[in-house]
């Protein structure tokens, strides 16, 4: 990334618009009808740890967090991270899932799942799923459930449904 001026700083409302693009470039109009999408309908998702990366005064990526509940547990669910298809391949999509995290572990919480690529996301601490110990309401490749402790031990015992948190 030493050729990028590449700034992360935290999500902010005028952001949204600069946003809602990138999700649609990055992802289509597909993106209503996936699971982890149907989980963050209706719920806001977190500022403190939503993030923007911003070459100039361009956004060119973005990651949210949302409350989610993991069986009886409080967690995360992490989701969309999207990088504008000019700026892949630069580092800008690890570096704000690492951002995401410390803010997520500096507020105490313990869960963070998403569905992905695993060997993207092995980076940054997440590693699947155990098969059928978590169950989400809609279809998902068990392969690309994905889940990080941000407290050793975090995920010891929990099972479940994953559901939003409202």
């Amino acid at each position: 990334m030493s050729d990028l001026s590449l700034v992360l700083r935290h999500e902010v409302p005028s952001d949204h618009p600069a946003i809602d693009r990138l999700h649609e470039r990055a992802f289509g109009p597909g993106r209503f009808a996936r699971t982890a999408y149907r989980l963050r309908e209706g719920v806001a998702h977190e500022a403190s740890l939503s993030f923007t990366a911003l070459v100039g005064t361009l956004i060119v990526g973005s990651i949210r967090l949302t409350r989610i509940r993991i069986g009886a547990e409080p967690g995360l669910l992490l989701g969309p991270v999207t990088v504008d298809p000019a700026f892949t391949s630069r580092g800008i999509g690890l570096s704000l899932v690492n951002r995401s995290l410390e803010a997520a572990r500096a507020e105490g919480h313990r869960l963070v799942v998403l569905v992905g690529d695993a060997p993207f996301y092995v980076r940054a601490g997440f590693v699947p799923v155990p098969h059928g110990r978590l169950s989400m309401p809609g279809p998902v490749d068990p392969g690309r459930l994905l889940v990080c402790e941000l407290e050793p031990g975090a995920f010891s015992g929990v099972s479940g449904a994953i559901l939003p948190a409202r």
